[in-house]
């Protein structure tokens, strides 16, 4: 099996409301995101790829517009926007797209990943 990675990264603040008064997540905050796409493919297309990166473009367009500076509670329109979440978010956005993908990893800070593969 082939498989290759690209990141993408954006700024956005979120609040998990839901959570007790006292847990720093339910407070207003950011993170600097890194969301990072896999792709696989048993065979190499035609040109030697997997998929040319040149193809995500598409989601970096998505990301920079929609997410990049933006509040996430309102950009997803509820308050349980958590790595975990994102991760399936942008795995079910890139899986409509680009049938090759196969997980998606997503970093809120340097130490800490959550993973959406099915």
């Amino acid at each position: 099996m082939f498989r290759i990675t690209k990141q993408f990264h954006f700024s956005a603040s979120h609040q998990l409301t839901h959570l007790p008064a006292d847990h720093q997540c339910a407070r207003l905050h950011g993170h600097n995101y890194i969301v990072e796409v896999e792709l696989s493919a048993a065979e190499l297309d035609a040109d030697g790829f997997v998929r040319d990166y040149h193809e995500l473009a598409p989601l970096k367009r998505y990301i920079d517009e929609r997410f990049d500076h933006r509040h996430l509670n309102e950009v997803l329109g509820h308050d349980r926007v958590t790595s975990e979440y994102l991760a399936k978010h942008f795995y079910d956005w890139c899986r409509q797209r680009l049938p090759e993908t196969s997980a998606v990893r997503v970093s809120e800070t340097p130490k800490t990943w959550a993973e959406y593969r099915p």
